[in-house]
């Protein structure tokens, strides 16, 4: 039987990557990163086999998708931020079974999901930064969720969490789930997100972020749950949120009760709040 092994939410700032870069930015992100590679190193800890992304830069029209190929490899530019991410270098195994039967779980449930065996699609930045720090050794087998949903609602996200859930158990992995996106996400207009690098692009972004991240470390998901429409619309969640919503559906939604774990600080990106947050697992 399989079992869910680590839960969280997860920036993915191409900062980060420019971060590793000789220039003024050097260094810049080093925080975010080893919060990363935290993670990852837990995930090693918890004998987790498999990585589930649940990537917010993967926009999908209609339906749930699931990137199930056999491996992932290839070079990666940015095309939103060429200049942040250029020439990424990335291969990793993936888990086409488990892609199977998470699509099986949702359409079960009413939740019109399909998986896909394509060479030509590519992982995006959502995925591809967090693998990076935390699975660069290839260890993790990686699949990605598209989790930027754009004519979709969010209880439907919710529902699509719950049916990975039970594909999870009905497994033989050992399985840890990132959800990958911001909490507020407006950039400023036009402007450049370079100079942006630790700017939050309104004040009512920032301090609606710091009384989420107080509800979640409280654990009062009831009142998360409840806000979830309204933040996610009024600080421009990054894809909606939906990335949030399904993994609260894989932790119960408003019955969660657990505190979260902050592995990295909230901080402004570009005018965005990030955040790493490992979400304990009910028993």
């Amino acid at each position: 039987m399989g079992k869910l092994a680590l839960a969280a939410k997860v920036t993915h700032v191409p900062s980060m990557y420019l971060s590793e870069l000789p220039g003024k930015h050097h260094g810049c992100r080093e925080a975010a990163i080893q919060g990363h590679r935290d993670i990852g190193e837990r995930c090693r800890n918890l004998d987790v086999d498999t990585i589930v992304v649940l990537d917010v830069h993967w926009l999908v029209n209609a339906g749930y998708h699931v990137n199930a190929n056999a491996r992932f490899a290839g070079r990666y530019t940015s095309n939103e931020l060429p200049h942040f991410i250029k020439d990424m270098d990335y291969a990793y195994g993936g888990n086409p079974e488990l892609g199977r039967r998470i699509a099986e779980c949702a359409n079960a449930a009413g939740v019109a999901t399909r998986t896909h065996e394509i060479d030509s699609l590519e992982l995006e930045y959502g995925t591809l930064v967090p693998m990076r720090y935390m699975n660069g050794d290839g260890r993790f087998n990686v699949l990605s969720v598209a989790a930027w949903c754009a004519w979709h609602g969010l209880d439907e996200s919710r529902r699509f969490g719950a049916a990975l859930r039970q594909a999870i158990e009905a497994s033989d992995n050992r399985v840890a789930v990132l959800a990958s996106g911001s909490l507020s996400h407006r950039f400023n207009d036009n402007n450049s997100p370079e100079a942006a690098m630790h700017q939050i692009s309104r004040e009512f972004h920032r301090q609606m972020d710091l009384r989420v991240v107080d509800l979640w470390r409280q654990g009062d998901w009831k009142t998360f749950c409840a806000m979830l429409p309204d933040y996610a619309e009024l600080c421009v969640g990054e894809g909606g949120m939906h990335d949030t919503a399904m993994l609260l559906g894989l932790l119960g939604w408003d019955a969660y009760d657990k505190p979260v774990e902050i592995v990295t600080d909230y901080f402004t990106s570009s005018g965005t709040g990030q955040i790493n947050a490992i979400f304990p697992v009910p028993d």
